[in-house]
């Protein structure tokens, strides 16, 4: 129970007031559903149709591909120099304010606390989880402020995500695979059904999926019987050539080749550059080229150089296809930076496929550190443990991840790597301990 309650709210003169006051609001932090939030909505009169919205939705690869779509809008010139870019994604790494950034620059405290005052006074008997109360927030500050483009990332399937009480101009599904089944079912296809929920009619698709689940065709589809021309799919619409040093990108429109290596995963890549395009942008390889070179996403493979120390990578990856990509790109880091020895600091919630997130690592990876997170889904020590215990006897197991990091770091040498996985609450643990170049 919070030691604050809704009867002197308007006493909260900080973020972090209002932020401990939503975290024990409701019953429970997921619940999924849009009946509460519509309401509450509906009284406040949430109205994006001032902006060109688009919605992003998949089990992998949301905020890269937000990030990239959102660096292409800000640098094209045609565009004007009056037009403006939002983004709203979750969870946030260090600071909440990262879930709402306007020309990439993060939102500041008094806008977020003006709207959670609008949403408690409107609100009234409606309970609403600290996502639903802090995607409104979002939404009133988007409708201060009136940006020409809004990116919204999806936070947790698509259909009953309250980011989905906005209808978009385009939908985007970026991966489908398996991730909080509990949820959202426990095959692609029901996932893909639960992502494929944010289409609607008369707005563009675009599904960059490179084994599209039948269930999220089919929904496009019955959307648009009558407009395949508006749906825009992986290997059919848009398709990627994979060079040895360069790669291509192309539609019956466009031809981009002499595309250089990316920092996010090219796929997203790949699909952002579908969304530009529907969007009606010129690209160039050139401007695509630019576009990739400046785009790097916090705890997405991002590599820290320490100081006469080893590199640190740290992903934020916690599902079985996050790691498979992580385990790819590793292999390819080792190779061409010469990393002798890879360590791995790991922690991970305990809903989350522990098992199989960890399976795709096991031949990559020569010392295992762990830890358990100071957060109530997290799972314990014991539980990583022993999970890691399937495979390898190469095991160093601490009371917390912190200490895990800590550990690991003064054993490995210069010549080593270090990577942090598992997590958004692991990598935010470690990233605060570390300084980027």
């Amino acid at each position: 129970m919070s030691k604050y309650n809704s009867s002197h709210y308007q006493d909260f003169t900080s973020l972090d007031q209002w932020l401990y006051y939503l975290e024990n609001l409701h019953s429970s932090e997921i619940d999924l559903g849009l009946s509460r939030i519509s309401q509450v909505a509906e009284r406040l009169t949430i109205d994006l149709s001032f902006a060109k919205v688009i919605t992003v939705a998949g089990t992998n690869g949301k905020g890269t591909t937000c990030a990239f779509i959102e660096n292409s809008l800000l640098s094209c010139e045609h565009l004007g120099s009056q037009r403006s870019v939002a983004v709203y994604s979750s969870p946030h790494i260090k600071h909440f304010n990262e879930r709402l950034r306007i020309n990439k620059k993060d939102v500041e405290d008094q806008p977020l606390i003006d709207a959670f005052k609008q949403i408690e006074a409107a609100r009234k008997e409606i309970s609403l989880s600290y996502y639903e109360y802090t995607t409104l927030a979002s939404l009133l500050v988007l409708m201060d402020v009136k940006p020409s483009y809004i990116i919204l990332e999806v936070g947790l399937g698509g259909r009953l995500d309250a980011t989905n009480i906005i209808d978009a101009d385009i939908a985007v599904i970026t991966t489908i695979d398996l991730d909080h089944q509990s949820f959202l079912g426990n095959d692609r296809e029901s996932i893909g059904f639960e992502k494929a929920g944010i289409m609607r009619q008369d707005q563009d698709i675009v599904i960059g999926d490179t084994n599209i689940p039948k269930s999220v065709l089919a929904y496009a589809n019955k959307l648009h019987e009558n407009r395949s021309d508006r749906i825009f799919s992986r290997g059919e619409d848009f398709v990627v050539n994979n060079g040895q040093d360069h790669w291509s990108w192309q539609t019956k429109n466009t031809q981009l080749a002499e595309l250089i290596t990316t920092y996010i995963p090219r796929d997203n890549v790949a699909t952002a550059l579908m969304v530009l395009e529907a969007l009606n942008l010129t690209l160039t390889a050139e401007f695509v080229n630019k576009i990739i070179s400046i785009t790097k996403v916090p705890g997405r493979t991002e590599l820290i150089k320490q100081v006469n120390h080893c590199d640190v990578i740290l992903d934020v990856g916690h599902n079985p296809q996050a790691t498979r990509y992580l385990s790819g790109y590793l292999k390819q880091v080792k190779k061409q930076a010469g990393y002798q020895n890879i360590y791995a600091v790991v922690s991970m919630l305990g809903d989350k496929d522990i098992s199989a997130s960890l399976q795709p690592l096991k031949n990559d990876v020569d010392f295992w550190y762990t830890g358990a997170l100071s957060v109530p889904r997290a799972a314990t020590k014991e539980t990583m443990k022993n999970e890691l215990a399937l495979f390898t006897d190469a095991i160093n197991c601490f009371d917390n991840v912190d200490e895990a990091f800590k550990m690991a770091n003064k054993r490995a040498g210069a010549s080593d790597l270090i990577i942090v996985f598992g997590s958004f609450f692991t990598v935010a643990n470690i990233r605060s301990q570390l300084t980027t170049c």
